[in-house]
C-alpha cells in the first residue's frame, strides 16, 4: 500500500517495509532504521535498555510466513522515516491481529500516529479479523491520572499513546508487570528453592532440560505445552484463539532462533506416569555474551498446578543459564498482574518490578 497524508507543512507517505533477504542486501537500509526505531521507542517508554533487540534477531521473524505474518508500514516525511506500525496475524488462528505503533515523542502530535493507526486498522479489516490488540509500555510511576484495566489488577500511566488508544475506542484489558532478576547475585537461595520444590513435587515429576533446537523426541510434548499458553495463561477478556502447535511448528520456531543467533534454554517438568510436559520455562539471549536475558514463555498446565512446578522450572533454568551465559547481568520478564501464583514465585526468587505494559483491545464492527 501507499498513502499520502498532509502533516503540518510536509506530506506524509505511508508505504510497506520491504523485508530484505539479508541484512547486507542493497534494500536492507529501511529494515535497519525500523529496528533502531523499535529500540528507541522501548528505551523512551521505559527508560530501560533491556527490551531492545538486534536486526539479526528480528530478521528471521519478519521473513517468516508459515505460522504468522508481520507486515510493517513506514511513515515518511521528506524521505525520512518518522514512524512505523506493524500488523501481525497468525495464519491458523482467525480472530485477532496485533499492531505495534511506533512514533517517537519528537514526532508526536502532528498526525503521524493517527495516520499510522488508521492505516493499521484498514490492514486488519482487509484481513477479515474482528479484533485488534496492541501493547503499550510504561515506566513504573503511574502518574496522577492512571489507567486501570478491566481486570482491576494494576495500573499504568496515561501516556500519549495510551490516550490515543482510549480516544480510538480501545479498551485496556490487562496490565503486565515487567520484572528483572539479578543473574550475578548469590545462587544459594535459588538452589534452596529448587531443592524444596523438587521435594514437594515428588517422584511423579521429573526435571528435563535442553537447548534449542529441541531434541526430536521432545518436540511433540513441547508443542502441546506451548499450545496451552493460549488457553491456560491469564489473559483477562482478550479474545485469544487456541493456538495450533505440532512438531513441525516447533522446528520452524527453533530454526528462527538459531538463524537469528539466539541461544534458548528450556527447563521443563515431565509428568512421569503420562509422559506429559506439565510445565516449562524459556530463557533467551542474543549473540552478546553480556546482553540481557529474556524470559519468554513460562507455564504450568492447569491440571498440574499446586506441586510447585513453576518454581522448579524457573529455578532450574536460572541455575542452568549461569553456565550458558555467565556474563548476562539480569533476566527480564513479563507477567499479568493478576497472575499472583507466578508473581509470588518471582518475588520470592528476587525479581523486582522494572516497568509495566498495558494490553489493549478493540472490537471491529
Amino acid at each position: 500500500m501507499s498513502t499520502t497524508t498532509p502533516t503540518g507543512t510536509a506530506a506524509l507517505y505511508i508505504t510497506a517495509l520491504t523485508v530484505p533477504e539479508a541484512l547486507d542486501a542493497p534494500d536492507a537500509a529501511d529494515f535497519h532504521t525500523f529496528v533502531a526505531l523499535n529500540n528507541a521507542i522501548c528505551l523512551s517508554d521505559t527508560g530501560l535498555h533491556d527490551l531492545g533487540t538486534t536486526a539479526e534477531e528480528m530478521l528471521p521473524h519478519w521473513r517468516a510466513t508459515t505460522d504468522y505474518v508481520q507486515r510493517t508500514l513506514l511513515a515518511r516525511e521528506n524521505g525520512e522515516i518518522v514512524g512505523a506500525v506493524t500488523v501481525t496475524h497468525a495464519t491458523a488462528e482467525p480472530t485477532s491481529a496485533e499492531i505495534d505503533l511506533m512514533v517517537m515523542p519528537a514526532n508526536w502530535g502532528r498526525g503521524i500516529e493517527r495516520a499510522l493507526l488508521s492505516a493499521a486498522e484498514k490492514e486488519v479489516r482487509a484481513l477479515g479479523r474482528k479484533v485488534i490488540q496492541t501493547w503499550t509500555l510504561h515506566r513504573p510511576d503511574p502518574g496522577d491520572a492512571p489507567l486501570v484495566p478491566r481486570t482491576g489488577w494494576g495500573r499504568v500511566s496515561r501516556t500519549p499513546l495510551a490516550q490515543l488508544l482510549v480516544d480510538d475506542g480501545f479498551t485496556l484489558e490487562q496490565v503486565e508487570r515487567n520484572s528483572a532478576f539479578d543473574l550475578q547475585g548469590d545462587p544459594a537461595p535459588i538452589e534452596r528453592m529448587l531443592a524444596d520444590a523438587l521435594a514437594v513435587a515428588g517422584a511423579e515429576y521429573r526435571l528435563v532440560e535442553w537447548s534449542v533446537p529441541t531434541p526430536p523426541e521432545l518436540r511433540a510434548g513441547y508443542a502441546w505445552a506451548l499450545s496451552r499458553m493460549s488457553t491456560d495463561a491469564p489473559s483477562g477478556d482478550l479474545e485469544v484463539d487456541e493456538e495450533i502447535w505440532d512438531v513441525d511448528r516447533i522446528a520452524r520456531r527453533d530454526a528462527r532462533f538459531v538463524e537469528g543467533g539466539q541461544t534458548v534454554s528450556v527447563a521443563a517438568v515431565e509428568h512421569v506416569p503420562t509422559g506429559t510436559l506439565a510445565a516449562f520455562n524459556e530463557l533467551v539471549t542474543g549473540t552478546d555474551p553480556e546482553g540481557v536475558t529474556h524470559q519468554y514463555c513460562t507455564l504450568v498446565l492447569k491440571e498440574h498446578r499446586g506441586h510447585r512446578l513453576g518454581q522448579i522450572v524457573k529455578c532450574a533454568n536460572i541455575l542452568r543459564w549461569r553456565g550458558i551465559a555467565p556474563g548476562s547481568p539480569r533476566i527480564t520478564t513479563f507477567n499479568a498482574e493478576e497472575n499472583r501464583p507466578m508473581l509470588d514465585i518471582n518475588e520470592a526468587m528476587g525479581f523486582v518490578p522494572a516497568s509495566y505494559a498495558g494490553a489493549w483491545q478493540k472490537k471491529l464492527a
